[in-house]
């Protein structure tokens, strides 16, 4: 799966939105060494000089992806020495004459008919707070690059089929002229499948109510949609390309196709539904190695992910597509982390940032900032006039806030009644064919079934629970039904008396991100549950999606004081005031078990004591002046004390 470079902030808005653990963060760099910064510099230097002697087609800046992670995308003049490198390092106040646009001449791109170099690292908008765009952008120009990529998630604009969200933290047009305004370029990867590391890839879930979709394909169901959704996004953006004096100097179709390739049609169908709806600016596939020419489109600009990249790679790229730049646009350094698993890095900085979650400044930052100047301000000529960087903003203080105690409980079984009317079903429905968000159905969070059984025995999933399912006899917890374990035994109780109610609380931990089994990702129940070989039928279900309006609006004023520790899956209740500024910190939730935490309705995310993961990044832009209002939905055994610390801890 991918993993991206240059920014990974915040954890996934939803508890749908990911499974792994992992805090994200900000200017991606993994593959830097964990050497000094004078060390790591010299590294890149030596790698350069062996460059040098290799074939034409090889001298790129594409040393420079040998030392980052995931996306640090560059290009320069075939054969340039590298003395004369700050000559082509173009920022969009440079270039006053934008009608050109980017342009591939030979083995060269132009910006504005000048020769032109892009260093580019990506930031999610959607990951960090809007309140900090500004200023994660500035570090980004700080640091030397000139570019920044940034993807567009379908599920976030579009959580319901028709309803579409670009204000808030979703204002894409606002981040994109924020860009300009900080002297970057854009270049843009609207999808309409992403990867990033998100729900389904950035794919709406509500695609999945279809039984015969078919996602990424010219299947009817998927291009319908896809027209609806590009109809209200790319009108957005077409007046923010290079040639409208905006910064979008390149646009990415879709993403690693050539890794999917199901449908030989549906490449070619998403440059038309870009460029029939006015994108003019530069279009480029993105492909690892090994899938280069599964995901190629005539006329439009392959470029490369650093993942089974050798020479024949680029004996193949020359071969359809000529002597053009190489465009490094993702090097993959590591697999996802995972709840109760060890960190697959090499070490703290392998996969790590050159910023931390919260915007900090790593020491990979600096070996960077010192690499990239050493390429764009030659150590011979050096003129500082000739590479503007603006001024290095300041590392923003962290707080700890005295602990908060969670004052007040309500347990979920108490909440039922209040919530809104299950739907009623002979057999389990999954999470995306409920009727509920106007028919959209459920994205993420919890789902319950209710049903009754007159007997116990032998309780079997036979794989139909998606993802984690705990098992309770009314309000008696039994065990638990996921991947690994698919049966439990019911106790056979001589004083059943009619029925008892079966209660499966099932969490979504996430759907793939990538590969062919993606159209397979529902999740709840998806098929028959059965009780000593026989399928259970009459269920009630209960859809607990989590979202902000469930956390403010929904829970009912039914409170209790929290006087003990309860068990069982229960919302827990507690205030957090502070001064006149408000500041980032991290949550700790020590002694608690397993859940989601918010904070004035905002899901910070999930935390699981098995780790590695120990803390949740709270930003400052989310808190306010005195009374903060802290719901927890702990799942099994709390411990009413919510803690702060100043630092993650993320299992290192």
């Amino acid at each position: 799966m991918q993993r991206t470079l240059l920014c990974r902030v915040g954890r996934s808005l939803e508890p749908g939105l990911g499974g792994a653990p992992t805090q994200r963060g900000e200017l991606r760099a993994a593959g830097c060494a964990p050497a000094g910064r004078r060390g790591g510099v010299e590294a890149g230097r030596r790698t350069l000089a062996r460059l040098r002697s290799m074939q034409t087609l090889l001298v790129r800046l594409v040393v420079l992806l040998g030392l980052t992670s995931r996306l640090l995308e560059t290009s320069a003049l075939t054969g340039a020495p590298w003395g004369r490198a700050s000559r082509v390092f173009l920022s969009p106040s440079q270039v006053k004459d934008r009608r050109l646009g980017l342009k591939v001449k030979d083995s060269n791109f132009t910006l504005g008919g000048f020769p032109s170099l892009i260093l580019a690292g990506t930031i999610h908008y959607f990951r960090v707070p809007k309140e900090y765009w500004r200023d994660r952008l500035l570090k980004l120009r700080a640091c030397g690059f000139n570019t920044v990529t940034t993807h567009v998630p379908w599920n976030l604009h579009e959580p319901r089929r028709g309803q579409f969200q670009f204000t808030g933290n979703l204002d894409l047009a606002v981040f994109i002229s924020m860009a300009l305004e900080v002297d970057l370029w854009v270049i843009l990867c609207p999808g309409p499948y992403i990867g990033s590391d998100l729900d389904l890839g950035g794919l709406p879930s509500w695609l999945l109510r279809d039984p015969k979709m078919k996602l990424r394909t010219t299947y009817k169901g998927f291009t319908k949609a896809v027209n609806h959704y590009f109809d209200e996004l790319i009108p957005r953006i077409v007046s923010l390309q290079v040639q409208e004096d905006g910064p979008i100097i390149a646009v990415q179709l879709e993403n690693e196709y050539g890794s999917y390739h199901m449908d030989e049609k549906y490449m070619p169908y998403v440059k038309q539904a870009l460029v029939t709806r006015g994108v003019k600016t530069l279009l480029m596939t993105a492909d690892t190695g090994q899938d280069l020419t599964g995901g190629r489109v005539k006329n439009v600009l392959a470029t490369l992910h650093l993942r089974s990249i050798n020479k024949a790679t680029y004996e193949t790229l020359s071969s359809f597509q000529g002597p053009s730049p190489v465009l490094m646009t993702v090097y993959t350094a590591s697999a996802p982390d995972g709840w109760g698993a060890l960190r697959h890095s090499l070490d703290p900085h392998h996969y790590g940032a050159l910023l931390t979650e919260d915007g900090d400044y790593t020491p990979e930052y600096v070996t960077f900032q010192e690499l990239l100047r050493s390429v764009t301000v030659p150590s011979h000529n050096l003129n500082p006039n000739e590479v503007h960087r603006p001024p290095q903003p300041e590392s923003r203080p962290r707080v700890v806030y005295k602990p908060v105690t969670a004052t007040y409980y309500m347990s979920l079984w108490d909440a039922l009644p209040y919530l809104d009317e299950p739907t009623r079903s002979a057999k389990p429905v999954s999470m995306e064919k409920l009727s509920v968000n106007q028919g959209s159905g459920q994205s993420s969070g919890y789902i319950l079934y209710e049903t009754a059984i007159s007997s116990g025995g032998l309780l079997t999933s036979r794989g139909h629970v998606q993802d984690r399912g705990q098992v309770f006899l009314d309000n008696l917890y039994i065990g638990v039904l996921d991947h690994a374990s698919t049966e439990l035994t019911i106790p056979r109780r001589s004083d059943y008396e009619g029925s008892q109610m079966l209660r499966i609380l099932v969490e979504n931990q996430g759907r793939l991100a990538c590969g062919p089994d993606i159209n397979k990702e529902r999740k709840g129940l998806t098929g028959d549950i059965y009780l000593n070989k026989s399928p259970l039928r009459k269920f009630k279900i209960y859809s607990l999606e989590m979202k902000p309006k469930f956390i403010q609006r929904d829970l009912p004023n039914i409170w209790k004081p929290a006087l003990f520790q309860p068990r069982g899956p229960a919302f827990f209740l507690g205030l957090l005031r502070v001064g006149d500024h408000p500041r980032d910190t991290f949550i700790k939730m020590q002694d608690w078990t397993k859940g989601v935490v918010f904070i004035n309705g905002q899901n910070l995310g999930r935390y699981w004591n098995i780790g590695p993961q120990e803390t949740l990044y709270l930003p400052g832009p989310w808190l306010q002046p005195g009374a903060n209002e802290i719901v927890v939905f702990e799942e099994w055994k709390s411990a009413l004390v919510i803690q702060f610390t100043d630092s993650p801890q993320l299992g290192y």
